[in-house]
C-alpha cells in the first residue's frame, strides 16, 4: 500500500504534520520514545500536557509539536504486556484507532507511529506490528482523509518485523 510506508529512525526528526508518542498515563514524560520526544520538543510539551490530566491505556490525546518537526504530538498509552490475560491486545489496537480518529479530527494528512508498546511494555513484537498495520489497513478501508502513515522503526530488528507484514 502506497499510504503506508516503514523506516528506520528517529521519530523526532521526521516532517510529518503528527508524531504519536507511545505515552505513560501521566503523559509527562518518561524513557523511550516518550523521554525522546519530551527531550526533542522542550519543556514547553510537559507545561502543556499538566492540563491534559493524563491518559487512560488505550486512550489518546494531542498536543502541539513545539520544538520538533511535526506540528503536532498525539499522546497515547500502549498496554503492559501481562501474558495476554488483560485485554492488551485490544487496548493496543485502540491505540491505534483512537490516534488515526484524533488526527482526523484536527485535519492531520501525514502521521508516524513508533512501535507502541514493544520496548519497556514488553508487547511481543510480531502481534503488536500485526495490531498496528491491521489496524491501520482497517482505517484506510473507510477512511482516505490521511495521505500517509509512516511506521517509525528504532531498530533493525522492528523494522524486519514491519518489512515481513508489509511485504506479504
Amino acid at each position: 500500500m502506497e499510504k503506508i510506508e516503514i523506516q528506520k529512525g528517529d521519530i523526532t526528526e521526521l516532517n510529518v504534520d503528527a508524531i504519536v508518542n507511545a505515552a505513560n498515563t501521566s503523559l509527562l514524560g518518561g524513557g523511550g520514545v516518550d523521554g525522546a520526544i519530551h527531550r526533542a520538543a522542550g519543556p514547553e510539551l510537559v507545561e502543556f500536557n499538566r492540563k491534559l490530566g493524563g491518559c487512560q491505556t488505550g486512550e489518546a490525546k494531542i498536543s502541539p509539536g513545539f520544538k520538533i518537526p511535526a506540528k503536532f504530538i498525539i499522546h497515547t498509552v500502549g498496554p503492559v504486556w501481562s501474558g495476554g490475560k488483560n485485554n492488551e491486545e485490544i487496548l493496543l489496537a485502540n491505540c491505534y484507532r483512537n490516534s488515526l480518529k484524533l488526527a482526523v479530527e484536527n485535519g492531520i494528512k501525514t502521521i508516524a507511529f513508533p512501535a507502541i508498546s514493544t520496548g519497556v511494555y514488553r508487547f511481543p513484537l510480531e502481534r503488536a506490528t500485526e495490531i498496528a498495520v491491521g489496524e491501520v489497513k482497517k482505517f484506510f478501508k473507510k477512511n482516505e482523509s490521511i495521505e500517509k502513515v509512516i511506521f517509525v522503526c528504532f531498530d533493525e530488528k522492528t523494522f524486519q518485523a514491519y518489512k515481513k507484514l508489509l511485504n506479504a
